[in-house]
């Protein structure tokens, strides 16, 4: 019978993991130095929320939606995904940029 036990060494939410993730999430609001850049986590947590918002319009409303209302929920879906990696592309050749002046 193979043993299915994992050890703590190959987990990957254990909870060293888990302690980095938190601490790395504190410092991200100090002024220190964080593994994560504080403009894409809360540009994500913003995308999610609008994502969410969109999507629960979609569900509450398509039994009286049309053809052209659908058209243009779909392109304001489209205009906020368009946004959103268009400020991530701006914040990496920024950050790629600073990294060749040093």
């Amino acid at each position: 019978m193979a043993e299915k036990k994992q050890t703590q060494g190959n987990l990957f939410f254990g909870w060293e993991n888990i302690k980095w993730f938190i601490k790395e999430i504190r410092e991200m609001y100090s002024s220190r130095k964080s593994y994560f850049s504080k403009k894409r986590i809360e540009s994500g947590i913003a995308f999610g929320v609008a994502q969410w918002g969109m999507i629960f319009f979609l569900l509450e409303k398509h039994t009286v939606m049309t053809s052209s209302d659908l058209a243009i929920w779909a392109g304001i879906e489209f205009a906020v995904s368009g946004y959103i990696l268009n400020q991530i592309q701006k914040e990496k050749k920024g950050s790629s940029d600073e990294s060749d002046n040093a």
